[in-house]
């Protein structure tokens, strides 16, 4: 029986490696274009290859969520999951033979086939959804379509017109190539964000990650917190390619976080230092994961726009990191490690770390030159592959990268489910009109007081995130919220930063912080106290997007809106370096010595007023911090005196 199970299962995997290679193929092809040389699957039509990647996408969640045992329970699953999948199928030729009648007829009538076709399929969506990303998104997604049908019944501004069911149905969720599940979010997932998934992937899988994390190691080992400042520049590097918070967590945690506890510090602490750092991956330029890809092309700006904007926010975070763990450190007396395992570096490991620093140069370079963001990752990724054999152990199995390149497809696959999910989503917001409505609630209640929308903003962004990836977190926020924020003066750029910002924060936030609960899990922390630690160490990343939104020089570029002026910019690094300091030595209670709970409030308290644009309260602002760290040190020294 266990060994029937472990044939069944080892080919189970062989199928998932060969369709994700397929698939990762795909999508490397379709990135072509931009090499007008080369042959190119490019010019296959949005309404022939939609429907083919969302396919791919069902076969691969199908194999990933299947178990294929001689169990009851399990073939019995295994059947429905493959009945779905087949159905499934016939609404996406579905799509394909009537869009195409609609492309070249120009006018169709939809019937209740259609309609029922349609809830069928996004039924099925959210299905796979929830077997791979867990209930939060699939909840929304489900009350979305409740939403769609039924809303007209609401009070308020929940309220809608009515859809008709016959033609509006179809019309707007499944044979809608706008924005419906098969339009604009999912053409700019295949034709942008596709090659840098697999570029992650590869990476992940060719030996680069793990040197990277040794020399993070090495170069941290003669700090305080030496591990946990080694797993804050592991996880920042690693995490701006891989594009996810948990899966930074569980490739960088394994290793980081038992270090970290054996320094000294508290298994909650450890496990928060790795969530918080993982987290910030999405944030880091140049790749910042997938969302970046996509605010690019949603705001339709250049994409090197997004990465000058990213740098000092992300710097700001990091370097808050950091300044958070040296005061921790201080807190508990943690020494420098002297005799700490730490396994050598030698020559491989340097060579490796050319796996993580070319791939990521050529994809700045290729933007430099005009190349479209996917076919940098293409010529990025080419490279990788082809220095992945500088590795000896990719040498002696070259399959390791075959197999590297095809996990990109799975991911890529998992990943369809979440985003058509969000596809559902949108497609609802946009038929129903009450993201609009949305806006005009937050206007009202604000009184066209930017501060009291943004408050609003960002807690209806952390509430909307939690449980979700980054993309679609993202995605599902800057829908609802955009429109609110741009009316009230902020630039398409700032806005859609600021929910980005905590649409990755969610991921660290009570109650439900999944990259604070793998970190937990790996720790042994326990869930919530890890969430509640992630969230004090890395809170300037609440405070962060508020500052840009108020002070918009810190994104740099002219999108951003407002004037830059150097000087103004300069004041704003000071205000920004000071605000760092405020709030990590009050989150630790610590600065040179313990501090009461009144210091620590009224540190809080300078740090957020320094976020005011106007210089006369910033400034002052700037003094009471500078007089509360003064006082802090003449009675730190006043009390060493007198013992």
């Amino acid at each position: 029986m266990t060994s029937a199970n472990d044939n069944s299962l080892s080919l189970k995997q062989l199928v998932l490696l060969f369709i994700g290679f397929i698939f990762a193929l795909l999508g490397y092809l379709n990135a072509v274009p931009d090499f007008k040389w080369l042959p190119s699957i490019g010019v296959i039509r949005a309404v022939d290859l939609h429907p083919t990647v969302l396919a791919a996408g069902l076969s691969i969640s199908f194999l990933f969520i299947s178990r294929f045992t001689r169990r009851p329970s399990d073939i019995a699953i295994t059947c429905f999951n493959a009945l779905l999948v087949i159905i499934g199928f016939y609404a996406l030729w579905s799509f394909n033979v009537e869009v195409t009648v609609v492309e070249e007829v120009g006018l169709f009538f939809f019937d209740e086939f259609h309609a029922w076709m349609t809830i069928i399929a996004c039924v099925i969506i959210l299905y796979f959804c929830w077997r791979i990303w867990g209930i939060p998104l699939a909840t929304v997604g489900g009350l979305a379509m409740l939403y769609f049908f039924f809303g007209e019944h609401l009070p308020g501004i929940f309220g809608h017109a009515g859809m008709d069911f016959t033609q509006d149905t179809p019309a707007e969720l499944w044979y809608n190539t706008g924005d419906g599940v098969m339009g604009n979010i999912l053409a700019i997932l295949i034709n942008t964000v596709f090659p840098f998934i697999i570029m992650g992937a590869v990476l992940e899988g060719t030996g680069g990650g793990g040197s990277m994390i040794k020399l993070s190691f090495h170069a941290m080992r003669r700090f305080r917190g030496g591990p946990a400042h080694a797993a804050i520049l592991a996880s920042s590097l690693f995490g701006t390619i891989s594009g996810s918070a948990v899966s930074n967590v569980v490739g960088t945690g394994v290793i980081t976080i038992p270090m970290i506890k054996r320094r000294g510090f508290r298994p909650a602490f450890a496990g928060g230092v790795e969530a918080t750092a993982s987290t910030g991956g999405q944030i880091m330029p140049p790749i910042m994961g997938a969302a970046a890809l996509v605010m690019a092309d949603f705001i339709s700006v250049d994409y090197l726009v997004i990465i000058i904007a990213a740098i000092v926010p992300a710097l700001a975070y990091y370097a808050s990191l950091f300044t958070t763990v040296i005061f921790e450190s201080r807190s508990l007396g943690v020494e420098t490690g002297k005799d700490e395992e730490i396994e050598p570096i030698n020559m491989q490991d340097w060579i490796n770390l050319i796996l993580v620093v070319v791939p990521i140069s050529i994809v700045v370079i290729a933007l430099i030159a005009g190349f479209s963001a996917a076919g940098s990752a293409m010529i990025a990724l080419t490279c990788l592959l082809l220095l992945s054999f500088l590795n000896p152990e990719m040498r002696k199995q070259p399959m390791r990268v075959v197999k590297s390149f095809a996990k990109g497809g799975i991911t890529f696959g998992r990943l369809l489910m979440a985003i058509s999910t969000v596809g559902i989503i949108i497609a609802v917001l946009g038929a129903t009109g009450l993201p609009l409505e949305f806006a005009k609630v937050i206007n009202s209640s604000a009184v066209n007081n930017l501060l009291i929308a943004l408050i609003f903003a960002s807690m209806a962004a952390l509430v909307l995130g939690m449980g979700m990836p980054t993309l679609p977190a993202y995605l599902t926020i800057v829908i609802i919220l955009g429109p609110s924020l741009t009316s009230l003066g902020l630039s398409d750029l700032t806005a859609h930063f600021f929910v980005f910002y905590f649409g990755v924060a969610s991921a660290i936030t009570p109650p439900v912080a999944m990259a604070a609960f793998a970190a937990a899990s790996i720790s042994g922390g326990g869930p919530i106290g890890t969430a509640v630690q992630a969230t004090r160490i890395g809170i300037v990343i609440f405070a962060v997007p508020f500052l840009f939104a108020f002070n918009p020089v810190m994104l740099i570029v002219p999108e951003a809106g407002g004037e830059w002026s150097l000087s103004a910019f300069l004041y704003l690094i000071v205000r920004l370096a000071a605000l760092i300091y405020m709030l990590a030595t009050a989150t630790s209670r610590f600065d040179h010595s313990r501090m009461r709970i009144w210091e620590a409030v009224l540190r809080v308290l300078a740090g957020l007023a320094l976020i005011h644009p106007d210089i006369l309260i910033s400034g002052s602002a700037l003094a009471v911090s500078a007089g509360l760290v003064v006082a802090h040190h003449f009675i730190h020294k006043r009390h060493q005196s007198t013992t």
